[in-house]
This record gives structure tokens, C-alpha cells and sequence, in this order.
């Protein structure tokens, strides 16, 4: 599901309709760079390498500081200390509640949020805001994906080192499953030891952590297909996995279509079941592109803060999946590429961040109103998932899980995203209520939403 459908013909259902931006159907967030840059040996990820040489060059665009941790530095902060804690019967912090309302008080009403403060594993505290609306969650579904794979990971290899083989020696060429995906993706030029950027085609070939990051980091809906995809051959051929490519097409074009679908959403939801994630408020229904929309019939996408914000919650618990899954998880959800939407906001500049994101918005003819990027008048939904550790290194650590759903009209959603993102640091380190300062300069408002 892309981030919306560009049309000059409006549809006979709704004739004023306009789709904007893009091609193929529903909304994705845009690239971001995830997985620590260190870690291209471990996992085979070749655009680390790129990235890599980036950073060393004497000149150029540098990283953030939050973004230069190691694998071996980014650590589940409540795996030892609170595996149990759970936001259900743990009232909201009252202190915390007040603080986070101030924000939201004269706001849109359409605004969802959940914050979980875990700076101290013996305090939890947490608040939020309407945060049982649930909304379509765009790209952010593509993290349930992930786990779907690394559940089938674990069903197939109970020793971790093996699942790591896997992902670092499973080759994956690009079929029709990952074709009419507008989002670009890096591939490393080893010759010129740099990342080009160009979409998935077919014939590419990545190993399937390459595919993860695809699907994570640059947010590729063909790699999210290829994943869910993977997941599903997982479960399906079990201690006979990998197929051939042609056992592949078998099972796909012989098995049921009602089949097919009760698969996809098998490999989804019992990782999530299993963790304590309540399937009423979150689920991933459809497939990420039209061949895969056209092959596994989907249902509905909903997404509420309070099972996202659980998500994350299990992850830093070690307890999705496992532990280990867990911790894997959080490393491809590491941002280390330049920083937009949510995460753009110069207050965040030295934490690090786990992040994911989605949108998707319309667009209607309206005199005086100009349509663009994330800022519909129709719809206009953005989705923000992230833990923040802040700062990355040192003494005085503020560890925090956050959720921000919006549906703003004719707003600059990226840009509402960074500025409310501020606010929610403000409020989580002083307990005090605050103001979102809304103001930015016009490069501020061109980059906020840019993320290559």
C-alpha cells in the first residue's frame, strides 16, 4: 500500500476526488536509514557500506550524534529489568497525563497519542490521548511484517546463530510481487564504494536482511511484499524451507485465495497474540502492492497508539518474539540516514531513535487551497512510532516509547509532526505543561518531509 495514487480522472464514486503523489495504492513512509553502520559484516547488508564511507569523508553530510551507536550498544532497556509491565491495570501518571494534555488541549481532535516514560524500569509511567483510536496505519504495518518474518525465523531455528545465517545467506531476486513500487532503495557500488539510488526491479537480488532493511529503512512497499511473502513460505513449507522457485509459484497459484489470505494474516497475528498485543485495535490487512493485492485478497488496516505503542513496549521487553528477535528488531528500526517527519526536530538531534512511519492523504478541488505532499483536504493521515533515548550516550538518559496518530486537514502533517514531537520531549523531561512552537523557516518545510 503506497502513499497515495496520482489520478487526473476523478473516480464516479466520489467525482471531486483527486489522488495525490505516487503510484499504486496506499501510503508508505519514505526512506530513512535504519541497522547500526557497523553492522554490514554481521548481517550482509551491503548499503551500510556506503553509508560507511559517507561518514568518513572529509567533507559532506554527517549523522547526527544520535545515530552513530554500534550494535553492541543498542541494548532492551526493560528485557532485565520490567519483562512484565504492562500499561493495562497501570494507571496513567497523573503528572505526566496533565503535561501531555496541555499539548493537545486546543488541538484537532483527530490527534491519537500514547507516551511511555521507562527512563526508570522500577517507575514506569505512561499517558495519552485518545489513545484508543484506532486509524489506518500506512508504512508503520510494515513492523508487524518484520516480526511476522522473524516469528517464522524462530519456528524454523530455535538457535539464533542459524536465524542470523539465514538472513545473512538467503538470496532474494525481485519478482512481478515487487513491481509498481515508486520508492527508491541503495544499493551499494562496490567499485565506487557508494549507494545509487534507484527503485526495485526486477531481477535485483538481496539477501533477506537487505530485504528487512528495504522494507524498514527506505520504507520500499516492494520489499514489504517480498517480507510478508517470506514469511508466509516460512510457515508454509516449515523444515522444507526454502522452496524452489517453481515449489513458489506452485503454492501460490494452486493454494485457495480465501487460503492464501487466512495465511498472510496467521503469520501476523499469532507473534502478536503471543506477546499480549491485543488484535481488537491493530491489525495489517492488506499486501503492500498490486501483485500481491491481486494474489492474497486483503481486509482491512487499523492501528490504535495504544497496541503500537505496546509493540514497542514488547520489543524493549524482549518479548516479541524472543529475545533475541527482539533486539534484532530494534536494530533495523535504528535511524541512521537523515532524520524527517517526527524524528526531524533539531531537539532530537542527539538521541537515538527507533523509528518507523506512515501517511497516506487526498485531496479534493477547494478555491484557494493548493494540494501537496502530506497535506490533504480530504484525508491526511500520518503515523509516527518511536523509542527515544536521549542522549544516545552518557549520563542522564531519557528513555521514552512513543505513539502520534493525526488526520489534520490541509496541514503540513510532516512538519505538525516534528514541531508536536518537540513538544512530547519537552513535556516527557520536565513534567511541565508546554506549547508546540509551530514556527519554521521555508527549508524547514521543504526537508521536514524529505527523507533522502
Amino acid at each position: 500500500m503506497n502513499e497515495a495514487k496520482l489520478s487526473t480522472r476523478p473516480r464516479r464514486r466520489a467525482a471531486l476526488l483527486l489522488w495525490v503523489h505516487g503510484a499504486g495504492w496506499l501510503a508508505a513512509a519514505g526512506g530513512l536509514g535504519a541497522y547500526p553502520l557497523d553492522g554490514w559484516e554481521r548481517t550482509g547488508i551491503r548499503r551500510l557500506l556506503g553509508y560507511q564511507r559517507l561518514q568518513e569523508a572529509p567533507s559532506g553530510p554527517k549523522l547526527p550524534p544520535g545515530a552513530l551507536l554500534s550494535s553492541d550498544e543498542i541494548r532492551l532497556n526493560l528485557a532485565g529489568s520490567a519483562p512484565g509491565w504492562d500499561l493495562d491495570g497501570t494507571g496513567k501518571d497523573p503528572v505526566l497525563q496533565a503535561a501531555l494534555e496541555s499539548i493537545f488541549r486546543q488541538r484537532d481532535p483527530s490527534y491519537a497519542v500514547a507516551v511511555v516514560d521507562v527512563t526508570d524500569p522500577q517507575a514506569i509511567a505512561w499517558a495519552g490521548v485518545r489513545e484508543d483510536r484506532a486509524q489506518l496505519p500506512g508504512s508503520v504495518g510494515k513492523v508487524l511484517c518484520m516480526i511476522a518474518l522473524f516469528d517464522g525465523l524462530r519456528r524454523l531455528h530455535p538457535d539464533p546463530a542459524d536465524r542470523l545465517r539465514v538472513l545473512r545467506e538467503r538470496e532474494m531476486v525481485a519478482t512481478d510481487w515487487a513491481l509498481g513500487d515508486p520508492h527508491t532503495v541503495p544499493k551499494y557500488d562496490a567499485e565506487a564504494e557508494v549507494n545509487r539510488f534507484s527503485v526495485i526491479g526486477l531481477g535485483d537480488r538481496f539477501n533477506l536482511a537487505e530485504w528487512v532493511d528495504h522494507m524498514i529503512s527506505a520504507s520500499a512497499n516492494s520489499a514489504g511484499a517480498m517480507v510478508w511473502k517470506e514469511a508466509m513460505l516460512l510457515r508454509q513449507f516449515g523444515p522444507d524451507y526454502p522452496p524452489t522457485p517453481e515449489q513458489e509459484a506452485t503454492f501460490f497459484r494452486d493454494t485457495a485465495k480465501s487460503e492464501l489470505t487466512r495465511l498472510s494474516q496467521v503469520v501476523i497475528t499469532e507473534p502478536l497474540a503471543a506477546a499480549g498485543i491485543d488484535l481488537e485495535g491493530i491489525r495489517q490487512g492488506t499486501m503492500w502492492t498490486r501483485v500481491g493485492q491481486a494474489r492474497i485478497p486483503g481486509i482491512s488496516s487499523f492501528a490504535s497508539p495504544r497496541e503500537l505503542v505496546r509493540v514497542l513496549l514488547r520489543i524493549e521487553q524482549g518479548r516479541m518474539v524472543d529475545a533475541w528477535s527482539s533486539l534484532e528488531m530494534k536494530r533495523f528500526l535504528y535511524m541512521t540516514k537523515k532524520r524527517y517527519r517526527y524524528v526531524y526536530a533539531p531537539e532530537l538531534a542527539s538521541a537515538a531513535v527507533y523509528f518507523k512511519s506512515g501517511s497516506f492523504y487526498q485531496c479534493a478541488p477547494e478555491p484557494d487551497f493548493k494540494c501537496g505532499k502530506y497535506r490533504g483536504n480530504v484525508k491526511n493521515l500520518m503515523n509516527s512510532i518511536a523509542i527515544v533515548e536521549s542522549p544516545a550516550r552518557g549520563e542522564g538518559q531519557v528513555r521514552y516509547l512513543v505513539v502520534l496518530l493525526s488526520n489534520v486537514l490541509r496541514v503540513n502533517s510532516a512538519w505538525d509532526h516534528s514541531r508536536v514531537g518537540a513538544a512530547i520531549d519537552t513535556v516527557v523531561r520536565t513534567r511541565q505543561p508546554t506549547t508546540v512552537q509551530q514556527t519554521g523557516t521555508d527549508r524547514d518545510l521543504q526537508e521536514v518531509g524529505r527523507s533522502d
